[in-house]
């Protein structure tokens, strides 16, 4: 009784954007301040937004990852929303795969909460389903499961230089043919593509992407600078007591996060209930959002 009438409660909350397209704001020093307009959003973003950047006040962390918060304002379930950023160089890390081999499949047993040591960063890997990872999963070089298909499931892949990049789907066959591997893991949908743009199933209704369901949600990105950028996103309704809850953006509105983070290209991970990242602090303190339910694998990052 008790969760129902605070669900109530915090819908009837968000209804006082009002009627109208979807819209988003975020919190400045000076008060919360709208960016962006479903009706009016971009079908390709060509640089960031500084009102988003000046909102970030980024965090030293181990190994050159640096952390930062954002504060949202949506509508509905997205009232209030809280975004967990980590940044990161591929040029002065090192990225790797995180998994229990006897567990690959099933039952899911990762968590961020066991990442290693020396870890700098650490969240959940691409998409999952029953029977384990979703899609193409290479580990030092071994390939674990061969890609998937789908117009919107790009692969990121390091190879052994350790150079990070997105991979479009009608690229994973000769990538993959080609050899030199170290790391891939596939996910979807991807949220930007081709320098910004935003896939038109997140713009149009009706070709094989919810754009109204909403959700926690966990994204990855390349930005243009070189930078890759992890974004998790936490319901802060209630001063954040129930922060777990599944409530949080549509999908287009995390590719417009993304792309107003300058974002360049952009995939989603598994969020939901599953959506977890660490971090560590420089103080060597750890940073925990965990998820409710364990991952079959996740990402590693920890100095060169």
């Amino acid at each position: 009784m008790f969760t129902s009438v605070v669900l109530s409660s915090l819908l009837l909350a968000g209804s006082d954007v009002g009627p109208g397209s979807p819209s988003l704001a975020v919190r400045t020093t000076e008060g919360w301040r709208e960016w962006w307009q479903a009706d009016r959003a971009p079908a390709r973003w060509q640089a960031g937004l500084q009102v988003l950047g000046d909102a970030i006040e980024w965090r030293p962390g181990q190994s050159w990852v640096q952390w930062g918060e954002l504060r949202l304002s949506g509508d509905g379930e997205a009232w209030r929303v809280r975004v967990i950023l980590a940044r990161f160089d591929p040029k002065s890390v090192h990225v790797r795969m995180a998994y229990t081999p006897d567990r690959l499949n099933r039952p899911a047993k990762w968590a961020v909460e066991m990442a290693e040591a020396d870890a700098a960063l650490a969240f959940n890997a691409g998409q999952f389903t029953g029977a384990g990872p979703w899609g193409w999963m290479v580990s030092d070089g071994v390939e674990l499961r061969a890609p998937g298909t789908g117009p919107l499931a790009p692969a990121i892949v390091a190879d052994s230089s350790g150079a990070l990049r997105f991979v479009a789907p009608d690229s994973i066959a000769a990538v993959r043919a080609r050899g030199n591997v170290r790391l891939a893991f596939q996910s979807y949908p991807a949220l930007l593509t081709d320098d910004g743009t935003v896939p038109s199933p997140l713009r149009i209704a009706g070709l094989g992407v919810s754009l109204s369901h909403r959700d926690a949600r966990l994204a990855l990105c390349e930005r243009r600078n070189g930078e890759w950028l992890v974004a998790l996103t936490r319901f802060e309704g209630l001063g954040g007591m129930l922060e777990t809850l599944p409530f949080g953006l549509t999908t287009p509105e995390m590719a417009a996060l993304m792309g107003a983070l300058d974002c360049r290209q952009a995939v989603l991970l598994d969020g939901g209930l599953s959506g977890q990242l660490m971090v560590t602090g420089e103080n060597g303190e750890r940073q925990l959002w965990s998820g409710l339910r364990k991952v079959p694998a996740g990402i590693v990052v920890t100095g060169r």
